[in-house]
């Protein structure tokens, strides 16, 4: 009998993701177009191992040698591949994916699995879970092979092999999944699993081709042969004994880097890469129910000290839209002296950040956000001390009642503090100066007087009786009389 893939409550579902040519990815994600770039390795000897699409179009070969690949293309931009660089990506996808899986795993070198037969209600099915995993990584510059089985090894097979991948049916994997792993290729046994080469020369050699054939044979007799790896590898993939995979764990703080292929000091391709990083930073915030209102891209320069951008949201956030309008308003005001070869973006403790349901009505918490974004934007484009605030300060006199401070700082507090007069009235609008009254006489005292002398402490010190006053066409003055030297009568501000 065939197993069947259809879920129940404890049915596991394994979705991979492959990154195919993984080393040309590394380099080309943040380009709009690399161009004629070949990949090479040197072991055994100087190999092209992955090329670009323009590359291959005019003559370059996978497995071709570094000197032909030279003569057939004489400007090729030859890169040595970056194990490092291919590992930190691989790794940064398993966070990525986060967002959308109870439990990932990696399965080097290329390969990231999901268990998602808990996701698949809340993203709609598999097929809209899986064109939402393309999505989100092509945004992020990559491009991914996908498929599903009830194993991890079979998906990873699958996804190796798209021609030979089953169809989904009913939001989830084929009933009929080990029929198409039946006829699988002989050479699938080498990716992900402990086969040694011997033992596939051994298959081939009494002419087997596929895994069903491989199967059918006895299992003593493959034992007999040193193929107890296949036998072994192939109980794992069919689902016949368990394969036990370890957890991984995403960071608790996020740091990317995405390197340059070309150094650059223009502000387009830079803002290009910084997209792809930001796409990675939302998906892991949102993995982690989470938001951020600090982090900081760093541009790494080919000479002198790097380029270190905070960028500063505010209130905690994981809107990617927001991030890259903030990063571009900082990116556009720069002016480099050096290419910049490399971006890394960081942050540390995201703070918990709950889900909001659009409201009927409109959604105050929103309109906050909107105003909060402005001010961001403010900060980002003049700089964070150029954009202020007014604030009220525990002194009776008008003109130090107030301080211009940078948005978001806390007034000091004064050498002596100073309760204001109860029920005293104030005006919104202050004159710049006090102007001196011509004719006190024709105004209508209404309220008052308020008696203010104080600011001895700091040289500033006033003598003054403050009034309410009425004019004829009954609009309301703020006015006092100095009381030192010759009680002259002074507006200093309106009533609305």
């Amino acid at each position: 009998m065939r197993a069947a893939c259809k879920p129940q409550a404890s049915t596991v579902l394994w979705l991979a993701l492959i990154l195919p040519e993984l080393p040309l990815q590394v380099l080309v994600r943040g380009l709009t177009d690399p161009g004629l770039l070949a990949i090479t390795e040197s072991q055994p000897r100087p190999l092209v191992i992955a090329a670009t699409p323009a590359a291959r179009n005019r003559g370059i070969e996978i497995g071709q040698g570094v000197s032909s690949a030279l003569a057939v293309i004489p400007e090729l931009n030859l890169r040595p591949r970056t194990p490092a660089a291919e590992r930190a990506l691989v790794h940064e996808v398993a966070t990525w994916a986060g967002a959308f899986a109870s439990r990932i795993s990696l399965d080097p070198p290329d390969c990231v699995l999901l268990e998602v037969a808990a996701s698949l209600r809340l993203f709609g099915g598999l097929a809209a879970l899986q064109q939402t995993l393309h999505a989100g990584l092509l945004q992020q510059g990559l491009l991914v092979h996908s498929a599903c089985a009830p194993t991890p090894l079979a998906a990873r097979w699958f996804a190796r092999n798209q021609a030979a991948c089953p169809q989904a049916t009913e939001g989830t994997c084929a009933t009929d999944w080990r029929a198409h792993l039946d006829a699988l290729p002989l050479d699938v046994l080498a990716d992900g699993s402990a086969v040694s080469p011997a033992s596939l020369e051994l298959l081939a050699g009494i002419g087997l081709r596929t895994l069903g054939e491989i199967r059918a044979l006895p299992a003593a007799g493959l034992a007999r042969r040193q193929a107890q790896a296949v036998t072994d590898t192939l109980s794992r993939a069919y689902g016949d004994t368990p394969d036990l995979r370890p957890e991984y764990a995403p960071p608790v703080n996020y740091l990317v880097q995405l390197g340059l292929l070309h150094p650059t000091i223009h502000t387009e391709p830079l803002l290009f890469a910084a997209r792809r990083l930001f796409a990675g930073l939302a998906s892991w915030l949102a993995a982690r129910h989470a938001g951020i209102d600090h982090c900081r891209l760093s541009l790494l320069h080919e000479r002198g000290p790097d380029t270190v951008l905070d960028i500063l949201t505010g209130t905690p956030s994981r809107d990617e839209a927001r991030l890259n309008l903030l990063a571009r308003e900082r990116i556009a005001a720069l002016r480099l002296s050096s290419p910049v070869e490399e971006l890394r973006l960081e942050t540390h403790g995201p703070r918990p950040l709950a889900a909001r349901s659009n409201d009927l009505f409109g959604d105050s918490a929103t309109e906050r956000e909107n105003a909060t974004l402005l001010l961001d934007r403010l900060r980002a484009r003049l700089g964070a001390g150029q954009v202020r605030q007014l604030s009220t300060f525990p002194d009776q006199r008008p003109e130090h009642a107030w301080r211009s401070m940078p948005f978001g700082e806390q007034s000091a507090s004064p050498l002596l503090h100073v309760e204001p007069s109860v029920g005293a009235p104030r005006p919104l609008w202050l004159l710049p100066q006090a102007r001196p009254l011509s004719h006190p006489a024709s105004l209508c005292l209404v309220r008052g007087p308020e008696r203010i002398e104080q600011g001895w402490w700091d040289g500033h010190d006033i003598r003054r009786d403050y009034y309410v006053a009425s004019t004829s066409n009954d609009a309301l003055w703020w006015i006092y009389r100095e009381l030192v030297p010759r009680g002259d009568w002074y507006v200093q501000g309106y009533f609305g």
